[in-house]
């Protein structure tokens, strides 16, 4: 790699380089992304789908574009291979991405970046840029083209750089399973505000084990990395798949029904009688206190005494 003609001292080039240490001495086997030899600020990678979904078994390439400013600043995100979630060649909007970047944080890395878009491969693009909302059929036959070939893309330095990528994931990504046990596996879905919880977690525990010398004040990811949905849908198709589960109830007759209906019941406690009649005796006294002090004021009281 050229890196003479870079300052070494710029905090950027220094980040970038060691980075590109990191992703070659700590490979992962879910992604694999490296710099042009020319540019360090632009890198090639390719991720593999999530497993136990439509994208298991393919090999989804797509280019990194860093800025000047970077790690300050947030990376631009480009698909190459067909997958029915994205749009090739087009910049993707992502809340990890430059379409905002106020979510950004500089202590997340390209690794993490390439954590994030596979967490975000299965989501709903509810109308976000750049996004599509394939059937998971139509997904399924893409990931299995995308394992056939890598994308044609650029320079052939460009080239040499995905085909080499692309040789690497197919030693790492398993084969696409077979449609019946996709199938199966759909038939119990899992839970996912608890998938979603815990894919947070990863890339949280993802982005503060970069170590990061050459920032000064890096502050820890403490904000969760979600896909921004405000934007005007683009390419979305109008009637998006879900999967159902259905519950078979056996059929009851109306003999069964009113015999099974509940009878609810409430007991009035007896402390509430007592209270009642002590509540009912106090008042009586308390008349009877009036009325005696009403006739002894008004004189009746003592012509009634005298008279008895």
């Amino acid at each position: 790699m050229a890196v003479d003609k870079y300052n070494l001292k710029n905090p950027s080039v220094k980040r970038i380089l060691q980075e590109v240490r990191e992703m070659q001495s700590s490979p992962s086997d879910d992604f694999m992304s490296l710099p042009l030899e020319e540019n360090i600020f632009e890198w090639q990678f390719a991720i593999r789908g999530p497993g136990e979904t439509e994208f298991e078994g393919g090999i989804y390439h797509g280019r990194i574009q860093l800025p000047a400013e970077y790690p300050f600043k947030p990376p631009s995100f480009m698909l190459l291979t067909p997958n029915g979630r994205f749009e090739t060649q087009t910049k993707i909007c992502l809340s990890i991405s430059n379409h905002h970047p106020e979510h950004w944080q500089p202590s997340w890395s390209v690794r993490t970046a390439l954590l994030a878009l596979i967490a975000f491969m299965p989501t709903s693009p509810n109308g976000a840029l750049g996004s599509l909302d394939y059937k998971k059929e139509e997904r399924r036959v893409l990931a299995v083209k995308s394992r056939e070939a890598a994308p044609r893309f650029g320079t052939p330095e460009r080239q040499k750089l995905i085909d080499e990528i692309h040789q690497y994931m197919l030693g790492k990504a398993p084969s696409v399973p077979q449609q019946n046990s996709v199938q199966g596996s759909e038939e119990h879905p899992v839970n996912n505000e608890g998938e979603a919880r815990a894919q947070d977690a990863g890339l949280v525990a993802a982005a503060e084990e970069l170590p990061n010398p050459a920032v000064g004040e890096i502050h820890e990811v403490g904000e969760r990395v979600i896909e921004e949905v405000h934007e005007a849908p683009v390419n979305v198709n109008p009637s998006p798949t879900g999967t159902s589960v259905s519950r078979e109830i056996p059929a009851r007759g109306p003999t069964d029904q009113l015999l099974q209906r509940p009878v609810t019941r409430v007991q009035k406690p007896a402390d509430d009688r007592l209270f009642t009649w002590a509540a009912v005796g106090l008042t009586i006294a308390i008349v009877v206190l009036l009325l005696k002090k009403f006739m002894k004021s008004s004189g009746y009281g003592a012509l009634f005494i005298d008279g008895s």
